[in-house]
Formats: C-alpha cells, sequence, structure tokens
C-alpha cells in the first residue's frame, strides 16, 4: 500500500524508468517476435512437391554458408530413375539452377534465376498465356509483361542470348528447355518428387529412403526447409546477429538506466527513509518497499511495451526486409512465447535494476532524518573503487596490447576492450572524478563577470551525483559512438585502400545491375577475370577454389609464390595450393588431391606449388573450373589498355572508385546495423539525461527559490540552469571523444600495419556532432522545463 501510494506522489519521479522500460521492452518484444519468425522456410517454387531427396549435408558451424557436395551425373540419373518408379510418384524432377537474367528495355531485370521447365511442377507454376519452352525458347514469369512471341535477350554465364518468348507463368523465375538447362547448370543437389493425387506421402517418403540408401537424405513437411538458397540463409544470419544485439543492447541499457533513475531517487528521498527508520521501519521492509515500487512501473511497463512490440512486430519485419536483413517474403508472426518470454525479461531487468538502489535505501540511518543540507558528500562505495579500478586497469592493459601488435595478432577486440574498460571505469568512478576535472573545466568561469559562471561552477561541484548521473550516459554514447563508426569507417577505408593497392590495371569492369560479370562482358572489354567457387575433397569437406591465369595474377593481388611455378595455371591436371591448405595436409609440389567439381565429376589433381597471400585455399587452370562449373560468374575483370564497351550488364570504372564500391553491399548492412545500434544507444541516453533533469528539478525547488527571492530574474535563474546542463553536457562528450580516440588510434596502426598500407583514421564528426547536439539539447530544454514551475512559485511570494 505505501508503496502505490508513494507512486501516486511521486509519478514524475518514476516516469524516466517507465519510459526506459517501455522503450526497452517494445524493442525487446519485437526483436524477440523477428527472431522466432526468421528460421528456414520451405522455398515456393518448390513447396508442391511433398517428398525431396538431397545430397548428404555435412554439419557446418554458425556463420558458414559453404554449398554441400552435388551427386556424380551417374547418380543423378540413377536416382531420377528409381524414384520415378516408386508407386505413387507422378514425376522425379531434378532441380537444376543457373544464371538466366532477361534484359528489358535495355537493363537487366530483378528475376536473374533460371531453371528447367520441368522445375516448374515442383512450386508448382502453370502456364498463363503460350506453351512450355523448346529449343531457342523460354518462359518467363507474366509480371514482365513480355507477350509470347517476344524476342527478348538473356544474359547468360557465356553470354547475352537472344530467346522468344514461348509462355508466361504464374511465378518468377526463367525457364527454358531441359536440354538447355543441363547444358547450363552444374550438380544437382536435390530431386523433387510430385505425387499424384491420393498418394500416401509417408509410404512414398519411406520407399525413397530404401532407394536412396546413404546417397541421399529424404525431407518431407518443414525438413524442406534446407533446401533454401544459400544467400538467404546467409541474409537471415545477419538479420538474426543484428537483432540479437539491438535486444541485448535494449536489455542491458533498461539495466542500466532502471537503476540510475532509482538510485537518483532514493538520494533524493533519504530524508523519507531516515523519517520512516525513525518511526521504527526496517531495513528488509524499506529494501521490499522500493522493490514494491519498481515491481508496480516494471510490470505496469512491461505489459505495454510487450504490446507495443505485438503491433510492431509486423513494421519491423518489413524494415528488415526493406534493408536487406531478411529474405523476400519474411514476416513477423506472432507467438505467445515470445512475449511471454519477453514479459518475464521486462520484470527481472527491472528486479535487476533496482537492486542496488534497495541496498543503498536499506542502509539509510535514522538520523537522516535531521538532514538540512542535500550535499552529495557520501564517499562512494568501496566495492565501486575496486570495480571501477579494475575496469580502468583492464583497458589499459588492452590498450597496450593493441598498441604491441604489430598486425599478425588480431587487434580489433583488445581495441574494443580496451576503449569499453576504460569508459566503464570512467562511469563507475564518475562522483569521484567529476570534481576534479569540473573545477580544471570551470576555472574561466570564475574570472568572468556576474554571478552566473560561479553559480553553474557551485552548482556542479556541489551536486556531484546529479552532474555524474548526466555526464555518464553522454560520455558512454559519444564514447562508443566514437569508437564503434569509427571502427567501422575506418576498416572500409583499409579494405578500399589495400584493394587500390593490390590492383595494377587500368580499368576495371564491374557488374552493373547484375549478380557478376559473363565471360563475354570482359572478353568484349579486353579484359581478364578471374572465377571464384568451391571443390570438395575426398571426404567432401568444401575447399574455396580460384579459377585464374598467370597474367590476371600479375595485374591483382598480393599472391606470392611459395614453391613451384605460376606456370601449373596453364594446365588442365595441376593446382596451386595456399601455404595454410598445405601446411594443414602435408602436401608439396608432386602431391596429389583428389576433389569433386561443381558439376559433380571428380580428377586427381596434381600440386603443381605453394603460394603465399592465396585469396583460396586452391588455384587452378580459369579454363579447367569453366568446364567443371558453367554457373559461376566472375565479380570483376581487369583490363590493362583502354576498355572496350562491355555490354549490357557491365560498366566500366576506375580503380580507386572500384576499391571503394567492391564491398558497398556489405559495408551498407554493417553501416546500417552500427547505426541501429547508435540509434538505440542514443534514444536511452536521452531518456536518461532528461529522467535526471526532471528528478532533479523537485530536488533544487528550494535552491532556484533562494536565487529568486535574492533578486535573479527568472530568465537569469533558467539561464544558469540552461548553462549547468550544457556544462555537464560539454564534459560528457570530451571524455567520450577523449577515451575512444586513443584506442581507435592503436586500432588503427595494427590495422595499417597488417594491410601494409597507410590506413586513414576516418571517424564520421558530422554524426558524432549530432549525437552531442540531441544531448545538449534534451538537457538544457529538460532542465528548464522542469526548473521553470519553481522560479514561478518563487516570483509569486
Amino acid at each position: 500500500m505505501m508503496a502505490l501510494a508513494t507512486l501516486r506522489e511521486r509519478w514524475a519521479s518514476f516516469a524516466g524508468g517507465f519510459a526506459v522500460l517501455l522503450l526497452g521492452m517494445t524493442m525487446v518484444s519485437m526483436s524477440a517476435l523477428a527472431l522466432a519468425s526468421a528460421g528456414a522456410r520451405v522455398p515456393d517454387r518448390l513447396a508442391g512437391a511433398p517428398v525431396f531427396v538431397t545430397v548428404p549435408m555435412a554439419e557446418r558451424g554458425d556463420g558458414n554458408f559453404a554449398p554441400d557436395r552435388p551427386w556424380p551425373p551417374r547418380t543423378v540419373a540413377s536416382l531420377r530413375e528409381r524414384l520415378a518408379a516408386i508407386p505413387g510418384v507422378a514425376h522425379a524432377v531434378a532441380d537444376r539452377t543457373f544464371y538466366a537474367q532477361p534484359v528489358v528495355a535495355g537493363r537487366p531485370v530483378a528475376q536473374e534465376r533460371g531453371y528447367a521447365w520441368s522445375a516448374a511442377r515442383l512450386a508448382p507454376y502453370r502456364l498463363t498465356a503460350g506453351a512450355a519452352p523448346g529449343d531457342g525458347e523460354v518462359a518467363l514469369d507474366r509480371s514482365l509483361g513480355l507477350a509470347p512471341g517476344t524476342p527478348v535477350p538473356v544474359l547468360t554465364v557465356h553470354g547475352p542470348v537472344t530467346y522468344i518468348v514461348s509462355g508466361t507463368v504464374d511465378g518468377p523465375g526463367v525457364y527454358l528447355g531441359d536440354a538447355e538447362a543441363e547444358r547450363l547448370s552444374a550438380g544437382v543437389r536435390a530431386i523433387g518428387l510430385v505425387t499424384g493425387p491420393g498418394a500416401d506421402t509417408g509410404a512414398v517418403a519411406a520407399a525413397a529412403r530404401t532407394v536412396a540408401g546413404t546417397a541421399g537424405v529424404v525431407r518431407t513437411g518443414q525438413e524442406r526447409a534446407v533446401l533454401e538458397p544459400r544467400d538467404h540463409e546467409r541474409t537471415r544470419w545477419i538479420g538474426a546477429q543484428v537483432l540479437t544485439g539491438m535486444t541485448a543492447l535494449s536489455a542491458f541499457t533498461s539495466v542500466l538506466v532502471v537503476g540510475s533513475a532509482f538510485a537518483v531517487g532514493v538520494a533524493q528521498r533519504r530524508r523519507e527513509f531516515g523519517l520512516l527508520r525513525a518511526v521504527g521501519a526496517t531495513p528488509r521492509q524499506v529494501r521490499r518497499m522500493v522493490y514494491g515500487e519498481a515491481l508496480a512501473v516494471g510490470v505496469t511497463a512491461t505489459a505495454a511495451g510487450v504490446a507495443a512490440g505485438a503491433l510492431l512486430g509486423p513494421v519491423l519485419g518489413d524494415v528488415l526486409v526493406t534493408a536487406g536483413f531478411e529474405p523476400p517474403g519474411f514476416t513477423v508472426r506472432l507467438s505467445p512465447a515470445p512475449l511471454a518470454a519477453s514479459f518475464a525479461a521486462g520484470v527481472l531487468v527491472t528486479l535487476a535494476g533496482v537492486g542496488t538502489a534497495s541496498r543503498r535505501a536499506a542502509r539509510v540511518r535514522p538520523l537522516e532524518a535531521l538532514r538540512e543540507a542535500e550535499v552529495d558528500d557520501r564517499p562512494l562505495p568501496r566495492v565501486r573503487w575496486v570495480t571501477g579500478a579494475a575496469c580502468c586497469a583492464l583497458g589499459l592493459v588492452a590498450a597496450a596490447g593493441a598498441a604491441r601488435s604489430g598486425g599478425s595478432d588480431p587487434f580489433v577486440m583488445p581495441g574494443l576492450v580496451a576503449a569499453m574498460g576504460v569508459m566503464a571505469g570512467l562511469a563507475l568512478l564518475s562522483p569521484a572524478g567529476v570534481p576534479p576535472v569540473t573545477r580544471l573545466v570551470t576555472w574561466p568561469l570564475t574570472r568572468g563577470r556576474g554571478a552566473t559562471g560561479m553559480l553553474v561552477r557551485q552548482n556542479a561541484l556541489t551536486a556531484v551525483r546529479r552532474t555524474a548521473a548526466t555526464a555518464t550516459p553522454v560520455l558512454l554514447t559519444v564514447g562508443c559512438a566514437v569508437l564503434i563508426t569509427g571502427l567501422v569507417q575506418t576498416t572500409a577505408a583499409g579494405f578500399a585502400l589495400a584493394r587500390a593497392t593490390a590492383v595494377r590495371a587500368g580499368a576495371v569492369i564491374v557488374p552493373d545491375g547484375t549478380p557478376g560479370l559473363t565471360d563475354a562482358a570482359a572478353s568484349a572489354a579486353g579484359a581478364r577475370s578471374s572465377l571464384f567457387t568451391a571443390l570438395y575433397d575426398a571426404g567432401g569437406t568444401p575447399l574455396s577454389a580460384i579459377g585464374a591465369t598467370p597474367e590476371l595474377l600479375e595485374r591483382a593481388g598480393d599472391t606470392r609464390v611459395v614453391s613451384g611455378s605460376l606456370d601449373a595455371l596453364r594446365r588442365a591436371d595441376q593446382i596451386l595450393v595456399a601455404g595454410w591448405l598445405a601446411a594443414g595436409r602435408g602436401l608439396r609440389p608432386g602431391s596429389v588431391l583428389p576433389v569433386t567439381f561443381e558439376d559433380g565429376t571428380s580428377a586427381s589433381l596434381t600440386v603443381g606449388g605453394v603460394l603465399g597471400g592465396a585469396d583460396a585455399d586452391v588455384l587452378l587452370s580459369r579454363d579447367l573450373l569453366r568446364r567443371h562449373d558453367p554457373v559461376v560468374l566472375a565479380a570483376q575483370a581487369y583490363v590493362t589498355g583502354t576498355p572496350a564497351p562491355p555490354g549490357p550488364g557491365a560498366r566500366v570504372t576506375g580503380v580507386a572508385a572500384y576499391a571503394a564500391e567492391a564491398d558497398a553491399e556489405e559495408d551498407r548492412l554493417v553501416w546500417i546495423a552500427t547505426l541501429l545500434l547508435v540509434a538505440v544507444s542514443t534514444v536511452y541516453a536521452g531518456v536518461a539525461i532528461v529522467n535526471t533533469m526532471v528528478m532533479s528539478a523537485a530536488g533544487r525547488a528550494r535552491d532556484l527559490t533562494v536565487l529568486r527571492l535574492s533578486g535573479a530574474s527568472g530568465r537569469q535563474v533558467l539561464t544558469t540552469v540552461a548553462a549547468e546542463s550544457a556544462l555537464v553536457v560539454t564534459l560528457g562528450t570530451a571524455l567520450g571523444v577523449l577515451v575512444a580516440l586513443p584506442a581507435l588510434h592503436g586500432v588503427r596502426r595494427a590495422f595499417a600495419t597488417a594491410m601494409r598500407a597507410d590506413v586513414p583514421l576516418v571517424i564520421p564528426w558530422p554524426l558524432i556532432g549530432t549525437l552531442a547536439a540531441a544531448c545538449l539539447f534534451l538537457a538544457a530544454c529538460a532542465a528548464v522545463l522542469a526548473a521553470r514551475p519553481a522560479t514561478r512559485h518563487a516570483a509569486g511570494r
């Protein structure tokens, strides 16, 4: 009862904690719903086949999206024949995919996946006009607006080919006749079984297991989701990392801000707790009262946040798809389990945040009721001293480790630990560190005319905990923003510089509206390109492979010949292996490595040399790789002289521009994720600042009244309050920048050593300035608006 009465009387003091929990649990519940909805799903184009037989899939670690070894061509033919003979099976369809991208109005369209016409049964997609494709014909999605009989250029891996539209279908994709699709596709990894009317799916699956034996795995129901494209799987994985980071940041920040809000409230109510102790309340009762207040706020805010998250979850799903963090077709589905878990997390966050404040309230002595002055003269607890000093020491040790890294050891994590450790230590020790820094910064104010400067200085020094409570979120927000955004921008600039340095060509041919370059685009411009794909060893383990020529390696890259010769790339029976693969498997020139190609065929290749600085496990002849992988596209091509027009789906760019945009999509996703994290932390910092100002206003009412009665005008009092806020925010901003910059410089130096280039330190100062200005605006507005009633009340006396 007493806790509820306190909430009614002091609702403004709990508004900040309520707002933080509401925001935090809204974010947590939305993210939880999105994560629960983000599982793999059966592709729409395969949903019509209830049974699939796939190649055995190896266990892969988190973040590993390597493909699985395809079946040999003979195995595919044998399996199809025997699976088609199973009673109840109408069609056994080998799922063949390849690159095929129509060019409409001179530009490649968004659809760039080609399939055999028989694969349309797996959806099933049906003709809406025309007929099935034959030789030289293609069936297209009706949304492209091309009528049957229309000639259309289609980009294939070899170059543009003009087909006649034979018909249109009611689904996405580019469909060619089965014979032509087989020539353009690589190995087969799945065979779909389309059942006839009334067929028993369970019996068909059981018979398929008998037929497949150890050569394949039968998938039914949701198990068919393993057929999801690997690029969709990678997109989902990236989205899960972003959602997990936002959820963890929201929960962690909620604990800190709720704890700070209740700590300030306890500090302001020391006399109240002293009175309770004086009339007989035990420390346990005081602690239970604080917990009761927190639970009342936490349960209400969490329930509202979970309800808001349920409403906004579908909106978040659309945002994730638009930003590229989830594949097309992703939707957020409502589910009771994530919402219940979010509610429980909100209650736990509340209890964790209020724990320290409740113990502090329970330690208030009855004599505190006799205090008149509200001076922050209480020393820091010993535990806080020790923890803060330990964090600073950890940060300094990590900084020394990052500085000593010669580029060969991991250096990003020590740099992050260094900055975060020092920031956490300064946040814990801020009540002790703020006074000397404030005296130093505000010393010029004592030399000016008027009393405003003196009042600003003395108020900041007297209300140490209020000053620290306001400066700390600014320090953490600005420091983390400088560190994270600077790290992302600096590493991106470093990789771009390294790419530009490694390319020794006059120009670069890059894709334009296509996923890669066709062979014709590169050859038309007089360029040379490499192909990146996978090979498989005898155990089925994927090995990254590059098909290249000796001339190409001279134009790009830092590959060094350790033993053997680059002439191995001119032969169809030899390969070059990277130093790490040679060391791990005991390979040397003359060794034989059995491999399986992407088309399912196998060969034993002789090691012709060992390379240092290779970009893949294996390098082999480009012509050899193309013969066995008719699907892979080149990422770029290099030109030494004046390039000729490359044709549709490609464009010419300079080396510097190529280096800057080579990883543009990945850089975009990383930058969006970074901005999301910075935005979330800034919102919480803003709430913490406003909450501190509002709660402090009640404790300062008597001080402001005294100022007005002493002759100060209302405008002067509000100017003083705004100046105090500006001072504190400036102090937090400066400390955040000063803490992050040395760590960033250490990371940049180690990164430059690793990249063997003069990597510039790039910090988005306009963004940092905007964050600092937002904090300053919120602090000044909240302080002035909270102090205005006190100045008006004093003027009426």
